[in-house]
């Protein structure tokens, strides 16, 4: 029988606290009494998703009954005629506060989590990762590039970054150090040091290759449009990161190598033991071969979305009732799948609740107040100043759905207010490289506490190769990814 976790008391308290002491400073000139309650219960909202003292779902489905309940967060209509602004209804409360689990984007999020089941359930996954490492793991730096190559093939399909490194590829790694006789207390440097940090890095490079990378990404696309500023489809989010997702690929497994260095160069048993696990999984199954063909299906017609006519969604819902057809996931599977009900449920209460800082006038408040700061820099500094800023708050943030939900709609409005820039150009250019930047700390994403967690990289080590990293990572972004998104915007956008 499993303990029940015990949540500190100051945890559960601390939302409350924070939200209470918003709402008593009061609402600041220009912004109503309304307006400033809900940004209180914003307020609390976000602490509750860094502290996490109960499961974010559960504290977003709390803030957006709080909403709905003092009917705070609806846009406000205004009598044309009186310029007075009609009171909110409870129905149009309601309505609001329910509107996420209408919205097309949560539910690419949550069919793609249905989709990592039929990787999982067909076995197409490890078979992937096996093949791979037996072809490239003869030595240690092929074998950087095989656990690359597999979070890349899996990535566009499975957007929990934790589901395909942690599931798929976490198994194979764990399986590979023992045999070289390297432990988290015992020769870590052998190579466990080095495959725990190529695995995390090159899953944060895929994270933001593509739109479907890792959750956060359509997310923010959704939030930034629903604050005024419309960016990517799938198609232009990979295009425009392409010079940079290429870049990254190459050298992340290098940079891997040279500064966690294994002591084990290469050897024919880690290759010897993939094609022995490879060998027991047989001939492909029906069940694989539909999945592969299924997903190129998928990649079709989320790459062509608009030749076709074919909403990114409605492909992801195609998805799902060929996998039940194929029998590669039941219906049981899909009642079941915890994690994907999980966060269609957060996600639904996070978008109405980001949009709402834009309905009770927040965000044009803020931006409002920041304006003269940005108007008086050059464009192209009040551009990087923001990309920086955007990068380096990840590190207060331990989740990065709650990073994206207190920072996008925020940012949106400073890009509003800066002078004689394309708002969609900047905000493109703040979105593509969050995926990047997840490799900052050992609690910025979903799969970094799994990696932390195994013991091979140390706490002062794993911060300080976050550091060097990001700041290649940004380093590289900045010079190679912004001239080449001013360049392609135009054709793409």
């Amino acid at each position: 029988m499993s303990e029940k976790k015990v949540v500190p008391l100051w945890k559960l308290l601390a939302p409350v606290v924070v939200a209470v002491i918003v709402l008593l400073i009061g609402a600041p000139t220009g912004l109503g009494a309304g307006a400033w309650l809900y940004v209180s219960i914003f307020a609390g909202l976000v602490v509750g998703l860094i502290l996490e003292p109960m499961p974010p779902a559960f504290v977003g489905l709390i803030a957006i009954t709080v909403s709905i309940l003092f009917r705070v967060g609806p846009a406000v209509k205004i009598d044309a005629l009186t310029g007075n602004a009609f009171p909110v209804t409870s129905a149009a409360a309601i309505s609001w506060g329910l509107s996420g689990f209408s919205n097309t984007i949560v539910w690419l999020i949550f069919a793609a989590f249905m989709i990592g089941i039929g990787y999982q359930n067909s076995g197409l996954g490890r078979r992937i990762a096996l093949f791979l490492v037996q072809k490239l793991g003869t030595s240690s730096l092929g074998l950087g590039y095989a656990i690359a190559l597999t979070d890349l093939i899996l990535a566009p399909f499975i957007p929990s970054n934790a589901a395909r490194s942690g599931g798929t590829i976490y198994p194979v790694v764990s399986s590979i150090c023992p045999m070289f006789d390297s432990y988290p207390d015992k020769n870590p440097r052998k190579i466990g040091s080095y495959l725990t940090w190529v695995s995390l890095a090159t899953t944060c490079v895929s994270s933001s290759i593509f739109l479907t990378g890792q959750a956060p990404n359509p997310l923010a696309v959704e939030l930034a449009a629903k604050s005024g500023v419309v960016t990517m489809s799938w198609t232009s989010w990979f295009l425009a990161l392409l010079p940079v997702s290429i870049i990254l690929f190459i050298i992340t497994p290098l940079l891997a190598y040279i500064l966690c260095k294994p002591e084990v160069k290469g050897s024919s048993e880690i290759a010897k033991w993939a094609r022995t696990e490879f060998r027991t999984l047989g001939t492909m199954s029906f069940g694989e071969i539909a999945m592969a063909c299924i997903s190129v299906l998928a990649l079709v017609l989320w790459i062509g979305s608009s030749y076709f006519g074919i909403n990114p969604t409605t492909t992801a819902l195609i998805v799902i009732i060929l996998m039940v057809l194929t029998k590669i996931i039941t219906w049981q599977d899909f009642l079941a799948n915890k994690p994907a009900w999980n966060v269609l449920t957060w996600f639904a209460t996070l978008v109405p609740m980001a949009s709402g800082l834009k309905n009770v006038g927040f965000l044009n408040w803020l931006a409002h107040m920041a304006g003269g700061t940005l108007v008086s820099l050059d464009s192209t500094i009040a551009m990087l100043g923001l990309l920086i800023a955007f990068c380096v708050l990840r590190y207060f943030f331990a989740s990065a759905t709650a990073y994206v939900t207190a920072m996008v709609g925020l940012f949106v409005a400073l890009v509003l207010e800066i002078p004689g820039v394309n708002a969609t150009e900047v905000m493109t250019i703040l979105l593509l490289p969050m995926g990047i930047m997840g490799v900052l700390t050992p609690y910025g994403t979903g799969h970094s506490p799994v990696w932390f967690a195994s013991g091979f990289i140390k706490g002062p080590e794993f911060w300080k190769l976050g550091f060097i990293f990001g700041f290649i990572y940004l380093a590289i972004f900045i010079i190679v990814g912004i001239p080449w998104i001013r360049f392609i915007l135009p054709y793409i956008g």
